[in-house]
């Protein structure tokens, strides 16, 4: 890989890092409800990438099924689980993306599951239940559960996007915002009384995020990826992306305060090196779900 192509893919990995703790700010630090957060950065997705919305790729109802999945169930359980988690945790608990995907790719695409992929499946399960445990209460973290169940929405959609083909990446961002806009927005009106007037009282670094975390990671980071991934083995690319949730980590806890005590040092090394197995034996689901998960961690 090139010096340049390298310095972008670390500045992608980078945005995408410093997007997950600025959603736990936002939903935080900010207490914006987090529906309504999701619901406004899909309306900024939606409003400029409209005219790729057409023509549709068929089958519609998949397509339809995809974006919701990967968009509003996605970031709604997402940013639920962040208001509800660290920045840090989430970053590694969403990596179970990867061994969810892999199991689902098996049940639904026929592919195979061998020991080196099976061991890899079995430490990032290990790794984040270590985070996602509570010694103290002996119960496993309702934040965490939100990102997991966020997890495996990604992988879901991940899989039944595979069985899709010529799908561009702006007309699939297209229909992520569209779909997803309007089953959040009435969520958001149904279960977050007063959210507007929130987030207008959070003023403009409420805004700001939005318009970050809308065009800077959506459109522009996303369009970096997809251009590594047309240069360079999506196996390699995979793994170097491995570099946004150790990012996610080392800003949770410097900007955020996120704790990083043996347990998360534990888990977090017992994760990464699974997921780092998985997609060193290849997996062709992979770099759709790693462009969609790093992006919102």
């Amino acid at each position: 890989m090139s010096p340049r192509d390298f310095a972008l893919l670390l500045a992608m990995c980078l945005v995408w890092a410093v997007n997950n703790v600025l959603s736990k700010h936002v939903v935080s630090g900010l207490d914006v409800p987090p529906l309504f957060y999701a619901a406004a950065r899909f309306v900024i997705v939606a409003a400029c990438t409209f005219p790729f919305l057409w023509p549709a790729p068929k089958p519609l109802w998949r397509l339809v099924a995809v974006a919701l999945l990967m968009g509003g169930g996605n970031f709604a359980l997402m940013f639920v689980g962040l208001k509800m988690s660290t920045a840090s945790s989430a970053a590694v608990v969403l990596q179970l993306g990867m061994p969810m995907t892999t199991l689902l790719s098996v049940l639904m695409l026929g592919e195979k599951i061998r020991w080196r992929r099976g061991l890899g499946i079995a430490l990032t399960f290990a790794g984040a239940m270590t985070v996602m445990w509570d010694p103290h209460g002996f119960s496993i973290s309702t934040g965490l559960l939100f990102v997991a169940a966020a997890a495996f929405m990604g992988s879901m959609g991940a899989v039944l996007m595979k069985q899709m083909e010529g799908v561009k990446p702006l007309t699939y961002q297209a229909w992520v915002g569209w779909t997803s806009v309007w089953p959040l927005a009435a969520l958001s009106f149904w279960l977050e009384p007063g959210a507007p007037a929130k987030a207008v009282a959070a003023g403009w670094p409420f805004w700001g995020a939005v318009v970050f975390s809308a065009l800077v990671v959506s459109l522009v980071a996303h369009t970096v990826y997809y251009w590594l991934i047309q240069r360079y083995e999506a196996n390699l690319i995979s793994a170097l992306t491995l570099m946004t949730p150790l990012a996610t980590i080392g800003l949770g806890v410097a900007v955020m305060g996120d704790p990083f005590g043996p347990r998360m040092i534990i888990g977090s090394a017992v994760a990464l090196t699974g997921v780092l197995i998985i997609v060193l034996r290849g997996n062709q689901v992979m770099p759709m779900l790693l462009a969609i998960r790093n992006r919102d961690q």
